[in-house]
């Protein structure tokens, strides 16, 4: 693999994780195949084990709350890219909050993904979120 691969493979695994945040805090569910493969695994003290871009994207449209917006800001990506295969660790903060308002809720996320190389593009395969703390405000 050549080394302009291997970067241009790195940052768009890093768009993907980005478009992942994205994806939560603009609630756009019917998106959700441009980031997950379709036999996506995510594992969260909140939703369990879900297997299947279906269950998953059932989960987030059920876990809306009426009125509350969420900012997830990721930082300490690192990617390894091996092949067609990717893994990648990440920590978020997410802000739980209303219009106009402070945030009522925060949380430190520890995240840990596996990507492979689709057709269309790199597509995240696993999803390990571990909470590390949270705040009520």
């Amino acid at each position: 693999m050549s080394t302009n691969t291997l970067i241009a493979d790195r940052i768009e695994i890093a768009d993907l994780l980005s478009r992942f945040a994205l994806l939560l805090d603009e609630k756009r569910w019917d998106d959700a195949a441009a980031v997950f493969a379709e036999d996506v695994a995510v594992h969260s003290p909140r939703g369990g084990e879900l297997r299947g871009l279906d269950k998953v994207v059932g989960f987030m449209r059920q876990g809306e709350v009426e009125g509350e917006h969420t900012q997830h800001t990721t930082t300490d990506l690192l990617v390894e890219v091996d092949g067609d295969r990717a893994s990648a660790s990440a920590n978020s903060t997410v802000y739980y909050y209303r219009d106009g308002l402070p945030p009522h809720f925060t949380g430190g996320l520890r995240q840990r993904f596996t990507a492979a190389r689709t057709p269309a593009g790199w597509r995240l395969r696993e999803v390990r979120i571990t909470p590390a703390w949270t705040r009520e405000n």
